[in-house]
């Protein structure tokens, strides 16, 4: 029987460029924590190089969160797992793991959610949309108030990129 790892650092991912999640990196780091927590931006050359194997489109949509052996929590186990963390907030964890309190915990990532998305409609976060695609900073967009978006494929800067 294999015996889970036990949890002794938890990374974060957060959509740096969400005032929520912002807020909320804030508020973590204000706390007192019995597992130290790191908060990183989702999606950065960080996150890209300590967690190659994540889908990091995905960590700027649905908070992340990666144990030191590798677990990787989203959603609402995410939150559950990072009040866990902390001092004051285990007992709520410990609630929230429960069948009725996943759902209280589900109710409170959709809620975020809605607010996210009333913030930025129909996906318009740091970026533009064009068929249902969102494009972002970090994939190489970039907005100036004189001409509009442009983009600059990440490394073609020079030019020396192969044509698609």
């Amino acid at each position: 029987m294999n015996t889970p790892a036990p949890l002794r650092r938890l990374t974060v991912l957060y959509d740096a460029e969400c005032s929520l999640c912002a807020f909320l990196r804030d508020w973590l780091l204000r706390q007192s924590h019995l597992v130290p927590l790191e908060l990183v931006p989702a999606a950065s050359e960080e996150a890209r190089r300590r967690f190659p194997g994540l889908d990091h489109g995905a960590t700027l949509d649905e908070i992340t969160v990666v144990g030191d052996a590798g677990q990787v929590y989203q959603g609402p186990a995410a939150w559950v797992v990072t009040l866990w963390a902390l001092r004051e907030h285990r007992p709520l964890a410990h609630r929230l793991s429960t069948p009725s309190g996943a759902l209280l915990a589900r109710g409170a990532v959709l809620a975020a959610a809605k607010w996210r998305g009333a913030r930025w409609p129909r996906g318009q976060r740091g970026g533009t949309q064009w068929g249902g695609r969102v494009y972002r900073r970090a994939d190489g967009w970039s907005y100036a108030p004189d001409s509009g978006w442009s983009y600059t494929a990440p490394g073609c800067a020079d030019g020396t990129c192969a044509p698609r």
